[in-house]
């Protein structure tokens, strides 16, 4: 039983107990300050963490409280050097992604921050649950907020992107729930501190060491892959989310494409290669090949896409798919690449979507083709979005170099073509970047982009802070790599 506050608590009750909060505060100025304070705190307990990850600060990291005791569940949330990745990530982007929308207009603004809040909780619960049960709690936490800031706040064809959504991750939701309760029922018997019996045990440990054949395996491992991979998104399961990017608001595109992504990735490092090994060894070709095929597809349709918000979604599909394609290498070089790229990929991403809500804003104005001089107008802007720009073409001395590497080389010594191929998206990637950077900021003005005003000084600090996060993440990542190592060598070790 846990006797004082930890840190994986935190981290999760406080922006919930926020987010409820928000829907009582009644004016729009002050659900928005209660919720950017609110984020600021949870940072500042996610910086701290980071100084109390050695083994003898053991209890302010984890903590267990009963709950469902006689069938074998309790709440139960810790932090090791993944979790501290993601939380870390997580915490920073609310921040970011609140003061960079700040001068957007909201309608029923306390109830669209309380559901922000609320998200953040559930993302923050995934990272840090070691229950099954209290895992698949979160999960759904974690996507329902997003179904009504969708529905709710979002374009004109929102309804249609919207329901889409719910079909894919509610399938998923389901197809999960039955991996979770079969692999329960075939894990050992539980006893709690007051001596509570339970016939079968929702622990993470216990998932691991779970009786299961290697035919069940072979059936669970698309049970659970399948969910996460919708969640990811990876081909051919990633058809619901350039709609819903682009009909999204735009802080909830920024935490579905910055954070919530890194959700499917995380389980599958977590939940789904530690519990079935034999299956995931067996299957890690298939996913490899699918991996790749997302990633040219998808660089393919953003070589052509004039859609700003469109360009980015796809854009994202091709950086998980080469993650997606690096975890299932199995191989120590592209699996740490992996993890510090989902860090790199959520500051870049970030950055892209800001890009596009300052620019949207102005003009109101997503196709790239009636765009044009905007670096005339917004210098300060266009500063920026160059660096974030050259950060999602993975240019060296940003964090995104750093990822790409490490997972190209990865996957070339477990298969050439495999790796030929994934490095075309980098020729890709590089021609439709530099395509949009001088479609909206260069040549002449027109009469959409005449108006334009350069940003102020509140967003001028958000971005400069995901400038810094890119550039010092890419030229001193190896904090990144000693955080995550540990995990990493972990999940290797399970696989062979």
């Amino acid at each position: 039983m846990g006797t004082y506050i930890t840190f994986p608590e935190l981290l999760v009750w406080l922006p919930f107990v926020a987010g409820i909060l928000c829907f009582f505060t009644g004016k729009e100025k002050a659900a928005k300050t209660l919720a950017f304070l609110a984020s600021i705190v949870v940072f500042v307990v996610s910086l701290t963490s980071l100084c109390y990850s050695d083994e003898q600060y053991f209890s302010y990291n984890n903590v267990v409280y009963y709950w469902l005791k006689y069938l074998g569940s309790s709440i139960f949330f810790s932090l090791d050097g993944l979790s501290r990745l993601l939380t870390l990530l997580t915490a920073l982007a609310y921040p970011l992604i609140i003061a960079a929308t700040w001068r957007r207009k909201i309608k029923n603004a306390p109830a669209f921050f309380g559901l922000m809040l609320l998200a953040q909780s559930g993302i923050m619960g995934v990272f840090t649950a070691q229950d099954a049960l209290l895992f698949y709690f979160f999960w759904e936490l974690a996507l329902i907020p997003v179904y009504f800031l969708s529905s709710k706040w979002g374009d004109e064809r929102r309804i249609q992107a919207t329901f889409k959504f719910f079909v894919y991750t509610f399938a998923g939701s389901l197809l999960m729930l039955v991996g979770i309760i079969y692999v329960y029922l075939h894990t050992a018997p539980r006893t709690f501190s007051d001596g509570t019996y339970a016939a079968h045990s929702f622990l993470l440990s216990s998932f691991y060491n779970a009786s299961l054949s290697g035919a069940e395996q072979t059936w669970l491992f698309w049970l659970f892959f399948v969910a996460f991979a919708i969640k990811m998104p990876v081909f051919p399961f990633h058809s619901w989310q350039p709609d819903v990017y682009d009909q999204a608001p735009a802080p909830v595109t920024m935490v579905l494409s910055g954070i919530m992504v890194k959700m499917g990735l995380y389980g599958v490092l977590r939940w789904l290669l530690p519990v079935v090994p034999l299956a995931s060894v067996k299957f890690a070709h298939v996913v490899m090949v699918l991996s790749v095929i997302g990633i040219i597809y998808a660089s393919c349709i953003a070589l052509v896409q004039d859609n700003l918000k469109k360009l980015i979604a796809f854009s994202s599909i091709a950086h998980i798919g080469l993650m997606s394609a690096a975890i299932f290498s199995f191989n120590e070089l592209s699996i740490k690449g992996m993890m510090f790229q989902m860090l790199a990929h959520g500051i870049s991403v970030i950055g892209l979507w800001m890009v596009a809500e300052l620019l949207e804003r102005q003009v109101n104005v997503r196709k790239m083709s009636e765009l044009g001089g905007i670096a005339k107008k917004a210098p300060a802007l266009t500063i920026f979005a160059v660096i974030i720009g050259l950060a999602n073409l993975a240019l060296p001395l940003t964090n995104s170099f750093v990822g790409e590497f490490m997972m190209l080389s990865g996957l070339f010594s477990v298969n050439k073509w495999y790796a030929a191929i994934a490095t075309l998206s980098v020729i890709l990637v590089s021609v439709y970047t530099l395509k949009m950077l001088q479609k909206i900021f260069y040549g002449n003005t027109n009469a959409a982009t005449d108006h334009v005003k350069d940003i102020s000084i509140d967003e001028k600090v958000a971005l400069s802070i995901v400038v810094v996060g890119i550039i010092i993440t890419g030229v001193f990542p190896q904090p990144v790599f000693d955080l995550t190592s540990d995990v990493a060598n972990w999940i290797l070790m399970k696989l062979t």
